[in-house]
């Protein structure tokens, strides 16, 4: 007996489309959609500044207006964290669209009064016991603000079961399982490392995870829909904004590193063997200050004396408005004798940050008035504007005993969820990677060739996930890719702390660049603010690799 869990977002601006798409293609118990990253909260903060009804995801309302007949109908219950900043106004507008739809909704999350006082946000990691009890109750829709991406799928799943706190194994499963359909169509063959190999992915179809009683799953999507499910798509979405082999929730720690995949037939990858362990007595919180202004200009420099040109402009901008909080980027772009005037052009790219929004305002004045007067050929990407908020983004931790963590049924009855009882930190996992390294000879290649990776944005730190496709390249990739060598490769991580995580399990190696991202994406002046094309940039990079394994 299995519960089939479907997911019809990943973001907020996810595609429109996907929850008929979803309802309409195949059969299900569940869908569940995740709106909420950590520039989302910033973002609904700020939509709540402006109006204290606001500060949720209006997408999912827009979706739910074209499909809560069709969800009812059909008898799917849908889970969602759409409810940001504000789950009871979500809910209340749910009820609008139609008063006989059951709705519960899930809080508490927002603790800005315990000790975060000046927070445009603070929202705790909650799990999964409030959805639980919600979907217990008989609600046809569950509403949440900040619990885990997983949670929404861990959810469903010990309510179908009636899982208790110390199914621990099972809760583990379903949190991998959850964590792998969390971002859509991104276990299906969207931003795949090796997506030349996927035959249709022009519109690929959202994930489905069926999960068993005992927390084993096989993702699959609905057929005749694009794009694809195999070892290797679901392997890099396991990669993906993790960090050690120890993967810490709110209800369980699940071990990334018994994790076994397995291709099961066209579509379908089995993710088995999970093992949990008890979760830890604190919750992570995602704090969100305002932190001044930015703005940003971009110069293009065409032809000759391209360094002579950047030092030009970054002396007259400076003079105009000063050099504090001033930060510049030469992207050499240019190409010589190029056949075209764009590759002749390399791009030197000026952000400014500062308390001052007149400041910020000025700098982009201040760059558009040297259009007579500075270097041949002056060319600006866009004109003049207003500077923007900067939002900062902060990892913080508190007590599980202490977040006020409550469902509130249907019929608005309200549950108060107890934190869980069986806490540990346990040592760390020992690793063993004395396998014997192919050798002979050799070919520089890009190390893509073997090699799949997968990256992205915890707060100011990034996240990259390599793996190879065959097992018997891993003791290569292994004592290839140590932390030295990868700053070599990633000349940008040169003197950051790097954290190296091996999981020979998944033939993969998971590394946190520590700080690469600065004060996180909505503070991020770097190219790639959310580094998530920061392992394809790792996999364009040549390396010596051995001829067997090609």
């Amino acid at each position: 007996m299995t519960v089939r869990i479907g997911n019809a977002s990943g973001f907020y601006g996810d595609r429109l489309s996907a929850m008929r798409e979803m309802l309409t293609g195949g059969p299900l118990d569940y869908l569940t959609g995740d709106y909420l990253a950590e520039l989302t909260m910033l973002i609904l903060g700020r939509d709540r500044m402006k109006d204290a009804g606001l500060g949720y995801a209006r997408t999912f309302l827009r979706q739910l207006e074209d499909t809560l007949d069709l969800a009812l109908e059909n008898g799917v219950k849908i889970v969602t964290n759409a409810g940001g900043l504000n789950p009871a106004g979500l809910a209340a507008a749910i009820r609008e669209l139609n008063p006989h739809v059951k709705v519960a909704h899930v809080e508490g999350d927002d603790v800005r009064q315990h000790g975060f006082d000046g927070a445009l946000t603070a929202n705790a990691y909650l799990g999964c016991w409030g959805i639980v009890e919600c979907l217990d109750a008989g609600a046809d829709i569950v509403v949440t603000g900040r619990v885990t991406d997983a949670s929404l799928v861990v959810g469903p799943a010990a309510a179908h079961f009636g899982w208790s706190r110390t199914d621990i194994d099972a809760l583990a499963g379903a949190t991998v399982a959850g964590h792998v359909i969390e971002c859509g169509a991104q276990a299906t063959g969207g931003n795949f490392a090796f997506f030349t190999e996927v035959a249709d992915l022009a519109h690929p179809g959202f994930p489905i995870a069926e999960i068993d009683e005992h927390g084993a799953a096989v993702i699959t999507k609905h057929d005749g829909t694009g794009g694809a499910v195999t070892v290797d798509t679901v392997k890099a979405q396991l990669l993906y904004e993790i960090a050690g082999p120890r993967y810490l929730g709110p209800d369980v720690t699940s071990r990334f590193d018994t994790i076994t995949l397995a291709q099961q037939g066209k579509d379908r990858v089995a993710v088995t063997g999970v093992k949990g362990e008890a979760p830890l007595d604190t919750l992570k919180v995602c704090v969100n200050t305002l932190d001044g202004y930015r703005n940003g200009m971009t110069f293009v420099l065409c032809g000759l004396n391209i360094d002579d040109k950047a030092a030009l402009a970054r002396q007259q901008l400076v003079d105009a408005v000063g050099a504090d909080g001033l930060e510049w980027t030469l992207a050499r772009t240019d190409h010589a004798d190029a056949d075209t005037e764009e590759a002749a052009s390399a791009l030197l790219h000026a952000t400014i940050r500062t308390p001052d929004p007149k400041r910020a305002k000025a700098f982009s004045r201040a760059a558009v008035e040297l259009a007579l007067a500075s270097y041949p050929g002056f060319t600006l990407t866009s004109p003049p504007g207003d500077g923007t908020p900067v939002g900062v983004y902060q990892p913080r931790y508190m007590p599980q005993d202490a977040v006020d963590h409550v469902a509130v049924l249907p019929d608005g009855t309200r549950r108060t969820i107890s934190p869980p009882v069986m806490t540990t930190v346990a040592p760390p996992l020992p690793i063993d990677e004395d396998s014997p390294v192919p050798g002979g000879p050799t070919k520089r290649l890009p190390l893509g060739t073997i090699v799949g990776a997968r990256s992205g944005d915890k707060g100011g730190d990034a996240n990259l996930g390599v793996w190879v496709r065959d097992p018997a390249a891993y003791p290569w990739l292994a004592a290839e890719l140590t932390v030295d060598r990868l700053r070599e490769l990633l000349p940008e991580a040169k003197d950051l702390e790097i954290d190296r995580h091996p999981l020979p399990n998944l033939a993969a190696i998971n590394f946190v660049l520590h700080g690469l991202l600065g004060q996180g994406v909505a503070a991020s002046t770097r190219f790639d603010p959310q580094a998530k094309a920061l392992g394809e940039w790792l996999r364009s990079r040549h390396v010596d690799i051995p001829e067997v394994l090609l």
